[in-house]
């Protein structure tokens, strides 16, 4: 089994619909191959969703001729960065090893009692096309001479409950260095890749789209009104539900006026409500002032 105490470090960013063209033209990555990948996703829960309940998801991932097994928990973060824990295994074929996860921390306790209540919920199917970036990824004022991340586009449908709903998001994942690198990386590709981040796991969207409840937490200080508002994006993008478009920037406006930011972070914040489009689709400046208010905010929220 991969890693004894993993702990998983990324920036999910959601693209606009020009933003894949405009990432896959980007400079920064011109000098660096692309790994193009098929991936088909299941996740598994019981009938009652014990383990979405538990902010748990589970998946067999088949890739390459191999089947992967995956388990990962709720993370800490907001503003599209999440830190989790995370193990991934290769599996003989398409069945759980329930063996395995029965070992796992998230499965001691009450959770030992679902294993044998498993079963498919939902599935994504997407096309990954991956870069594995080293060089020029050194963080100003770190320790760290390099930085490795792994940039992953995926293009394709999350399918559950009989519903459907488009993926269209790059993901950042720290494989060594400092996570200020992650900040650095996508503060430059925003400079022209329409995006914003997000804070909602493909699992987490699964599960709110085969229900048709789309929650939103309630918000205080400014690092929660940005994940209010980030939630309320994903949600209308998935719902198609104009309510949601409404929040996102109700809590936009919130934020920029709160009496806790900081004259540098009131900048930011004042930029975002005219950052999105009609039909809630960001422009770069959107992208650029939401991760830079972000990088200032994060790890303050608990993630979905």
């Amino acid at each position: 089994m991969k890693n004894l105490n993993p702990m998983e470090v990324e920036l999910k960013l959601a693209l606009a619909p020009a933003g894949p063209a405009a990432l896959t033209q980007h400079p920064h990555l011109a000098s660096y191959p692309a790994r193009k990948q098929s991936l088909t996703n299941t996740y598994f829960d019981t009938p009652h969703g014990d383990l979405a309940k538990a902010r748990i998801a589970l998946r067999l991932r088949q890739v390459d001729g191999q089947v992967l097994q995956t388990v990962k928990t709720a993370g800490q973060g907001g503003g599209g960065l999440s830190q989790r824990e995370e193990w991934e295994w290769q599996v003989s074929g398409p069945e759980l090893d329930l063996e395995s996860i029965a070992k796992l921390p998230p499965f001691q306790g009450e959770l030992s009692g679902v294993l044998d209540a498993l079963a498919p919920q939902l599935s994504t199917d997407f096309t990954r096309r991956s870069w594995q970036l080293t060089d020029g990824l050194v963080t100003p004022g770190s320790t760290n001479q390099r930085s490795h991340i792994e940039l992953v586009l995926d293009e394709g449908e999350i399918i559950s409950g009989g519903y459907r709903t488009p993926i269209r998001e790059v993901e950042l994942e720290l494989k060594d260095g400092d996570p200020e690198a992650l900040w650095t990386l996508a503060l430059t590709l925003s400079e022209q890749v329409p995006l914003r981040p997000s804070d909602s796991s493909k699992a987490s969207r699964g599960n709110a789209l085969s229900n048709q409840h789309w929650p939103l937490p309630e918000a205080h200080s400014p690092a929660e009104w940005l994940h209010r508002a980030t939630l309320a994006l994903d949600a209308y993008h998935d719902s198609q539900q104009a309510s949601f478009l409404s929040d996102a920037q109700q809590a936009l406006a919130t934020l920029a006026d709160h009496p806790a930011l900081d004259a540098d972070a009131r900048v930011y914040a004042q930029a975002l409500p005219g950052g999105l489009d009609a039909h809630g689709q960001p422009s770069t400046a959107y992208g650029n002032a939401a991760l830079a208010l972000a990088h200032r905010l994060a790890y303050q929220t608990e993630l979905r």
